[in-house]
This record gives structure tokens, sequence and C-alpha cells, in this order.
């Protein structure tokens, strides 16, 4: 009774250390992500099988759906700090669920880029409202903590998701993507009739930055945060080989079915909800940009252990590797970023942050397109080992020339000389 007791008081004490609209948020990522995770990591399956077209084409779908991410993602961000985060969340959600209903019917090369790019344009709006909505509940000290959280919701989802996911998509894959739509529709009900605006009240009052291009130049001057991007990207295109071509990968050369694939994005899911915060707890003692460091070398080693394998276990085992650099990096990132953000432009930073998967996506599944046409299915993964420790190194350089970031609240706009309002 007294270790129940005990358990009950720790789950209130965490249930109340934050705020009620973080754990709709919560519930809200959990529902998605369960739909959701029934469909993407077999989309790349269902799309090459459905067309019959080579591999190189058929990821130029990721391509297109990851250029109108970086499109938006730039109008994203002014959006998020002057119209606020809820609607854009609502807008996003919505529109991503409409588009999952209608690639389900979808039958030609052309109805699948219409709606990638369409899934495209709006993913931004959530990710870059989320995030900033995060960011503006929490404080600064525990926000490493509330997205590891968050993280553990999502995948909790991805836990069930693909195995489920796996199981209906070797039936019909319409079963797959209209639980996909349903989980999306639900969450952008639950935050349109139940969460408030965030949107803090000293960035709506500030003036915004005089300068061109939205005050996105002011982002690009910032050295540690540009150079945290792009190293960050250089990690995210790691990812991007896994969970766009790893699917493709063992169903082509090793004949494996989708209900035995979905087994590898689930441990992957279930890892981050048993480990995510113990890893939190022990990486949060040391300084970002060197557990960034650490992180991306799992990423690399995880990514280029693919090449060895010869079959379910040997992608399991690479997947575990690389979810170690995901449970370092992941949370730990994304507090970094906001952390280096202005109260009235974290939109925009947090925008830039969310890019660098868009830019990954985009880049990387081609890359590893071009390599398996060209020089042999088993290139994919030499590539992606490279970019990872490319992404070490930059991580190391970095730690040696920054130091950690202290959280600002407004920045003072160009040609201001008054101080900051803190």
């Amino acid at each position: 009774m007294e270790k129940r007791s005990a358990f009950h008081d720790r789950v209130s004490n965490l249930v109340q250390s934050y705020p009620r609209q973080f754990w709709l948020l919560f519930a809200g990522m959990l529902i998605s992500t369960l739909g959701a995770s029934m469909v993407w990591p077999f989309l790349m399956i269902y799309v090459s099988g459905k067309l019959k077209l080579p591999l190189t084409q058929v990821a130029s779908l990721m391509t297109l759906n990851a250029g109108m991410g970086l499109l938006f993602s730039f109008l994203a961000g002014p959006v998020t700090d002057r119209a606020g985060r809820k609607w854009v969340m609502v807008v996003s959600l919505g529109m991503n669920a409409l588009a999952y209903l209608l690639m389900s019917q979808a039958n030609t090369f052309s109805a699948f880029a219409v709606l990638m790019a369409l899934s495209g344009a709006f993913n931004p709006l959530y990710r870059v409202g989320a995030d900033a909505m995060m960011a503006d509940m929490i404080p600064p000290e525990r926000r490493t903590d509330a997205y590891a959280l968050m993280r553990t919701s999502n995948n909790l989802g991805v836990a069930v998701g693909p195995a489920i996911g796996g199981i209906l998509a070797s039936i019909s894959y319409t079963f797959a993507f209209l639980a996909g739509a349903a989980g999306l529709a639900i969450y952008a009900i639950l935050v349109a009739f139940f969460a408030h605006e965030t949107l803090p009240p000293l960035a709506v009052t500030a003036k915004p930055p005089r300068e061109k291009f939205g005050g996105y130049g002011r982002i690009f001057r910032d050295r540690p945060f540009m150079g945290f991007a792009v190293a960050f990207t250089l990690t995210q295109v790691c990812a991007a080989l896994i969970w766009v071509l790893l699917g493709v990968y063992a169903k082509e050369n090793y004949q494996m079915p989708e209900s035995l694939y979905g087994l590898i994005p689930m441990t992957n899911a279930l890892m981050v909800v048993f480990l995510q915060l113990p890893v939190t707890m022990l990486t949060r003692r040391f300084p970002a940009l060197r557990v960034l460091a650490v992180g991306s070398l799992f990423y690399a080693i995880g990514v280029g252990s693919v090449a060895l394998g010869q079959g379910f276990w040997g992608f399991w085992l690479s997947m575990i590797i690389l979810t170690f650099g995901e449970l370092m990096m992941s949370p730990t990132a994304t507090a970094y970023a906001a952390n280096l953000a202005p109260a009235n432009m974290r939109g925009r930073y947090m925008g830039i942050y969310g890019m660098t998967w868009g830019v990954a996506a985009g880049i990387g599944p081609v890359i590893g397109g071009y390599l398996n046409d060209n020089y042999g299915p088993v290139t994919i993964w030499y590539g992606g080992f490279l970019f990872g420790l490319a992404s070490v190194c930059g991580f190391l350089l970095m730690s040696r020339r920054y130091s950690e970031p202290v959280a600002p609240v407004i920045q003072p706009e160009a040609g201001n000389s008054d101080p900051p309002i803190t």
C-alpha cells in the first residue's frame, strides 16, 4: 500500500508540475501519432508497389514534400509569431488528415505528387506552432524534460501504430490511411475546442523587426544557432535514410513483409517510451553540444551498420543503435533551439529548427535512391555513415567555440538602442 501511495504521489506531482494544456497536447499527440504511424513507415513501400517506378523517382516525392515544407516553414514562423499558435496547429492537422484520406484513392504519380506537396506545405504549421506553444508554457530550465515527455507520448503511439498498420496494410492500405486521417482529425478537434492561445503578450505588443525577409536575416546572422542547425541537419539525413528507405530496402532486397518490418519502428518507439526520461535525466547533466556530438555518433554507427545486416535481426540492431542517439539528441536539440530564441521570434527560430528535418528529408532519400540505382543498394548506408560523421565533427567544433545558451525573452528591434525586455 505504501508503494502504491508513493507511486500515486509521484504521478500526481508530475501531472501538477505542468499546465493542463501541456497534458492536452500530450494526449492529442498520442492519438494522432497512433493513427499516422499506421501509414508513414509503409508509405514508400505502398507508393513503390503501386506505381512500379525506380526508387529515385519514388523518393523524389519525399523531396517534393520536404521542399514544400521548407518553403512554408519560412511562412509558418512569422504567422505563428503574429497570429498565434492555436489555429495554425488546427489548420495544419486538419489539412494533413485530408491528405491522408485522399492518398488512399491516389493511383498516379501526379496525384501522389499533389498530395505530398499538400502535406509538406501544412506540416510545418503544426510543428512550429506546437514547439512555440511548448516554449511559451514551459520555463527554460524545464524544457528539456517537457520535450522528453512529449516525445514519450509521440513514441507511445508509434510503438503500437506500425504493428497495427503492418497488419492493416497486409489486408488493405485503405484501412491504414483512414486510421491516419482519423487520428489527425481528432487531435485537431481537441486543440480547436479545448486549447487556449499562448502567444506571449509582450510578443504581440513588441514592434516587429525593421528587417527584410520577416526578420530571418537576424536569425541567419546568429552563428551559434545556424551552426547548430547545419550540424543537426546532417544528423537528420541519417534519420531520413532509415525512416524513408529502410522499409523499401528490406522489402526489395530481403523480401521482408510489412507485418514483420513494422516491429522495427515499434522497437524504436518502445525504447523512447521506456528510456527517454531516464536518458534525459542523465544527459541534461552535461553540456548540450557534447550530448549532441555523442548522439550523432550513435546515428552514424546505426545507419552505417545497416550495410552489414542480412535480414530482420540485423536491421533491428541498427535501429536500436540509432535510437540511443535519438534518445540523447531529440529533447536536447529542441530545448537548445528554444533557449536560443527570443520570445518575440520564437516561432521563426523554431521554424528554422523544424526545417532541419525538411532539408534532410529532401536530400537524404534522393541521395540514397541515386546511390541505390547507380552503385548498389548497400551504398545507401555508407553514404549515411559519412553524413553522421560530419555531424559529429560539427558539434565537437561548436562545443569548443560556443557556451551554453541563456534564453532571452524579447529581442529589441533593429536600430533600437533600448535594452531587451526581460
